[in-house]
């Protein structure tokens, strides 16, 4: 019997879960193992627990897996990869395929089939594959950088917008639910919170801002749906990619994260923005698991060997 482990590390969890050719014998979850976010110890000492809960919980030994797929993000890092290789592979048996979690999560939702995939969470990301596996991007820059539309950007737009208004007398909740979320007083604490090195996750700020928009602050509605807006742009380059590579005029687009998942304003904005921008696009109902795309690619890894 062979026996497959599949992980995604996501920007804030990091998830897995043990099987066999047809049942989920156990999963886990624990922090962040991205050492972009966090230190290599913290990264570590994450991994191993979680690894170890799913070994007891599933009953089976590490060392007897056939096949292992990870989803982490910063492969084209070396210090990444070299970390994912000898804390991953020391403990496991069977061979390691270390993939982006893009890849995973395209997987997870079309099964190495193609289409779009729409990643909105902490980060974010917009990636295509046509019909002849040809794969195209757009985003996915980090938060300093780009990734509209995520969790981060979600956050900073709003401290924007909330001192865009203080300077402008305008109305806003935004500021005050910010700061009473912060443990803060002033506005001079929030400058100097937003502004501090580290920063603060920014991301564990959205459903403040959620909130917010939910009790009617026209501020904080205008920057949830502009996020969708701006992930709908990224959608839109991506298909016209596709198509102008000689791909279908009809696409199906996935989506994938928190941002989707759980706030109903962002995902109906970029959908809106989408049937006129790109009608050849449809967005399909749900969301992907990624866990799910990492274990496709461990069981079909095992195909290909045998």
């Amino acid at each position: 019997m062979a026996l497959f482990l599949a992980i995604d590390a996501g920007g804030t969890k990091t998830r897995c879960l043990l099987a066999d050719e047809t049942t989920i014998l156990g999963r886990a979850v624990t922090g962040s193992v991205e050492l972009m976010r966090v230190s290599e110890a913290e990264a570590s000492s994450h991994l191993r627990a979680m690894l170890a809960e799913v070994s007891q919980v599933a009953n089976v030994s590490l060392g007897e897996l056939s096949q292992t797929c990870v989803g982490l993000a910063g492969l084209s890092i070396d210090a990444v990869r070299e970390w994912a290789e000898r804390e991953i592979g020391a403990v496991i048996g069977g061979d390691l395929h270390l993939l982006s979690e893009d890849e995973i999560a395209l997987e997870g939702a079309f099964y190495g089939g193609p289409g779009v995939l729409i990643i909105a969470g902490t980060g974010s990301n917009i990636i295509g594959r046509a019909a002849d596996g040809a794969m195209y991007q757009a985003g996915g820059w980090g938060p300093a950088l780009g990734d509209e539309g995520s969790g981060f950007w979600i956050a900073q737009e709003a401290l924007r917008a909330g001192f865009w208004a203080k300077d402008r007398g305008v109305a806003t909740t935004l500021l005050a639910e910010i700061g009473e979320f912060w443990g803060l007083k002033s506005l001079g604490e929030i400058v100097e919170r937003a502004n501090a090195r580290p920063g603060p996750d920014l991301p564990a700020l959205v459903p403040v801002i959620v909130r917010c928009a939910e009790a009617g602050d026209e501020l904080a509605i205008a920057v949830l749906e502009r996020a969708g807006v701006e992930l709908a742009e990224q959608v839109a380059l991506v298909a016209l990619k596709m198509k102008e590579s000689g791909g279908r005029r009809k696409i199906d687009a996935a989506c994938t994260g928190s941002i989707l998942e759980h706030i109903s304003l962002v995902r109906s904005a970029m959908v809106a923005a989408l049937k006129t921008s790109s009608p050849g696009v449809k967005v399909l109902d749900g969301v992907v698991d990624s866990l799910e795309g990492a274990l496709w690619r461990a069981r079909e890894a095992v195909k290909a060997v045998s």
